[in-house]
């Protein structure tokens, strides 16, 4: 994590030196107006915000690596690629339901975008995808 702070304060200091460049040169291009009125705001503002937004990231990592007191395993230079091996959990890789869910929230957004009489027809199909996924293990072949 101390990596990943002194990235997130590279990255937030890149952004002010952009943010000044953008503005400095927003107002030599334009010779012909007043320094005022020929600067862009917009650019300025979003590279200041790129600025703080990653900053605060930076921060966040910085307080919760402090928080921790110890050190990841991709901060050690002797650990091992398994040592940062999470546990994932358990997986069915023959589940036909996420495509099932997936193709409801297809139907919902088509029938958001195309008719309206096609999102309860989503949501319905919704339901039945998402119980059928939470309960596969409950019933059937898999049953335990």
């Amino acid at each position: 994590m101390r990596a990943n702070t002194g990235l997130w304060w590279l990255l937030s200091g890149f952004f002010l030196l952009m943010a000044v460049v953008y503005t400095v040169w927003a107002s030599v291009t334009s010779p012909d107006q007043a320094w005022h009125t020929g600067l862009e705001p917009v650019g300025t503002v979003a590279l200041l915000f790129a600025c703080l937004m990653s900053a605060l990231i930076a921060f966040y990592v910085g307080r919760v690596h402090a928080a921790q007191g110890g050190e990841l395993p991709e901060d050690v230079l002797t650990a091992d690629i398994d040592d940062g091996d999470p546990e994932l959990g358990e997986f069915s890789p023959w589940s036909w339901w996420p495509i099932v869910l997936a193709s409801s929230a297809a139907l919902g957004m088509l029938g958001l975008a195309v008719g309206v009489w096609l999102f309860p027809i989503g949501l319905g199909v919704f339901a039945v995808a998402i119980v059928g996924w939470v309960y596969e293990y409950y019933r059937g072949y898999f049953a335990r």
